[in-house]
């Protein structure tokens, strides 16, 4: 007996259909990175190239708003400079200061200046008793040889801008020249200043100067001790970039 033949399966296979859609995908993308590389927005091809990366690398398959836009790229990098500035800039005020403290201890004025970084600058403050005779503005004797080696601390601070400010404490001045601490400290401001610009290393151009008289005080007026704070001169040297989102140490050149 004849035994009878199976039907034949015509069905055929598609098992090639996943490959060949593979291949297809493939193709695809090329011809997208292929046209993006022709124009000229080279962003938008860093973001399609990092799509595309996340898709062959295990991702979703599907082309999202995962990548980092060209703008937000821009910002990170501008942040990037910009804290890699603050710090740099830093540390060159820091060396300066480790100057300034050097030429302080030396001198022995721990007393009399100190040196701070703080989100102005690095600040000299200068105790009026080191630069003056009592209500009286003129730098002499000893006081120039303290304007001479705070001249020289401050040619080495470059094209940065200085600030030189009088201060008072509360007790009135009323005399013909000074007729309120207004004047006083603002010709005290002044005369210091004109002293440390005989050094021929420093420009006038970078200068500024004010008198704030008796209303910007460290410390309290009701004493001796603090008032003797408050009669001051200080020279701040700016920064050249904004640092104030640093985290600044503080701490006086003479402790």
């Amino acid at each position: 007996m004849k035994r009878k033949k199976k039907p034949h399966d015509e069905h055929i296979s598609e098992g090639w259909l996943i490959p060949y859609a593979d291949l297809l995908t493939l193709l695809l993308a090329l011809f997208i990175v292929l046209f993006a590389s022709s124009t000229v927005d080279v962003s938008k091809l860093k973001a399609m190239s990092q799509s595309f990366s996340s898709v062959f690398n295990g991702g979703s398959g599907m082309i999202t708003n995962s990548a980092i836009s060209p703008e937000k790229q821009e910002e990170k990098e501008d942040v990037s400079a910009r804290t890699k500035a603050q710090s740099y800039e830093i540390a060159e005020l820091e060396e300066l200061k480790a100057k300034a403290t050097a030429y302080i201890k030396k001198n022995k004025l721990e007393k009399d200046i100190k040196a701070e970084i703080t989100e102005e600058g690095l600040v000299f403050t200068i105790r009026d008793r080191a630069l003056f005779s009592p209500g009286q503005a003129t730098v002499t004797g000893q006081s120039r040889e303290i304007a001479a080696g705070m001249s020289r601390l401050l040619a080495e601070a470059g094209e940065r801008q200085i600030q030189v400010s009088g201060h008072t404490d509360n007790i009135p001045i009323r005399t013909a020249k000074y007729p309120s601490n207004w004047e006083l400290s603002t010709d005290r401001a002044i005369s210091f200043m004109r002293t440390l610009l005989e050094n021929k290393s420093l420009s006038p151009r970078q200068f500024t100067v004010s008198g704030y008289g008796e209303y910007r005080p460290l410390a309290t007026n009701t004493t001796e001790a603090g008032r003797s704070q408050n009669r001051r001169v200080e020279v701040i040297v700016r920064p050249l970039v904004d640092i104030q989102a640093k985290n600044l140490i503080k701490a006086p050149a003479g402790n």
